[in-house]
């Protein structure tokens, strides 16, 4: 699946282990919010049993949970076969596109969010040529030069950045939300004042940015004016998504 031939891959083999996780799983959905964790460029051994990327985004899944309490969204997250990119193999784009395949029979064809972070943010941004996808939220996100961003065409884009991270570069993901938008996306690059790349320093601020973004794209709340049409980069535009003490941010430390 490169840059210049974007497809979805072949129909999932049975005998795979499964691709989907799922945290919530009311009756009746109308909705999923799709969670991929972060990994590493080469790795062809499987996701350690303590998995820090994993337990790292665990807090944004149990955020998305609690925000959709009232309403009926699946809440999900995506199992990896393999802790990396791997080149040309791209296997996290292959399980996100395994699990959308499960989430629909499991759920039916519902509109679904990703939320990716770091390698998991460059394959939530692959996979949304699924049609099921109405948006992707990439935190901290890989996004290498010549990215594709065609099949984000109609869709809806929020890539969250702390400008001071050293792993992945704030300056790639605000190229790509600028190719994006110039290719019939709605996207909105959101410079975070702190966090790196782990996101941990204000982590309430991560989470309560994701949680409107994702409640947003889902029609539950109202996404904030200007958010598409503002600079690249920006701030959240209007009042801060979250009035959290410092505090917040630092018990959230502890969780890897």
């Amino acid at each position: 699946m490169s840059p210049g031939s974007l497809r979805v891959p072949a129909a999932p083999d049975r005998e795979l282990p499964s691709a989907l996780s799922l945290r919530r799983n009311p009756a009746h959905p109308t909705a999923a919010i799709l969670v991929l964790h972060g990994g590493r460029a080469d790795g062809l051994t499987a996701p350690p049993a303590l998995n820090l990327p994993l337990v790292r985004m665990r807090a944004f899944t149990r955020a998305l949970v609690r925000a959709t309490g009232p309403d009926r969204v699946v809440v999900a997250e995506v199992r990896y076969r393999h802790r990396g990119w791997n080149g040309a193999r791209e296997d996290p784009v292959r399980d996100a596109v395994r699990a959308l395949d499960e989430l629909r029979r499991t759920a039916g064809s519902v509109p679904v969010v990703l939320v990716g972070h770091s390698m998991g943010g460059r394959a939530a941004l692959r996979a949304a040529i699924d049609p099921s996808v109405r948006a992707v939220i990439g935190l901290a996100p890989w996004c290498p030069p010549g990215e594709p961003v065609t099949q984000l065409a109609g869709k809806s884009v929020v890539l969250l950045h702390d400008e001071a991270d050293r792993v992945t570069d704030a300056r790639a993901s605000w190229d790509h939300v600028r190719r994006a938008r110039a290719g019939g996306a709605l996207a909105a690059g959101i410079v975070m004042p702190e966090g790196g790349h782990a996101m941990l320093r204000r982590s309430a601020r991560w989470h309560e940015a994701t949680v409107a973004a994702a409640l947003g794209f889902l029609g539950s709340r109202e996404l904030p004016e200007g958010l598409f049409t503002g600079s690249v980069p920006m701030p959240w535009p209007g009042p801060n998504p979250v009035d959290a003490p410092r505090g917040a941010g630092r018990r959230q430390r502890n969780a890897g």
